[in-house]
């Protein structure tokens, strides 16, 4: 496995976002995700001691894929800037995949701004 891979993308304050994973081993076939689950995070900054906010990542080990999602109800708490995230799998205390990391860039929203 060629672990994390790297994704940036910019995010629209306040909407849902979402986006699937599909994790493959070296041979390019699907990564066996049963038995699995995902986090997903983001935070201000990379390192401990950071305010982090915990978004929704969804394993389906029928179709191998990481579904990961930012909701409005979190999305409305990022305030315009650039924040940092990764997405862990396991399967247990000893089993931790890091598959995806990289920059969000929140853009201010205009309809429902605070």
């Amino acid at each position: 496995m060629a672990f994390p891979g790297n994704y940036n993308f910019s995010y629209y304050r306040g909407d849902t976002a979402e986006f699937v994973i599909r994790p493959k081993i070296a041979n390019g076939s699907a990564f066996n995700l049963d038995g699995f689950s995902a986090v997903f995070t983001i935070a201000t900054a990379r390192g401990s001691g950071v305010p982090q906010y915990e978004a929704q990542a969804v394993v389906s080990g029928v179709t191998d894929t990481v579904t990961c999602t930012i909701l409005p109800s979190l999305g409305r708490s990022l305030v315009a800037g650039t924040y940092f995230y990764d997405i862990q799998i396991s399967s247990g205390p000893s089993v931790i995949y890091t598959i995806l990391t990289g920059t969000i860039t929140v853009t201010n929203d205009i309809t429902g701004a605070q």
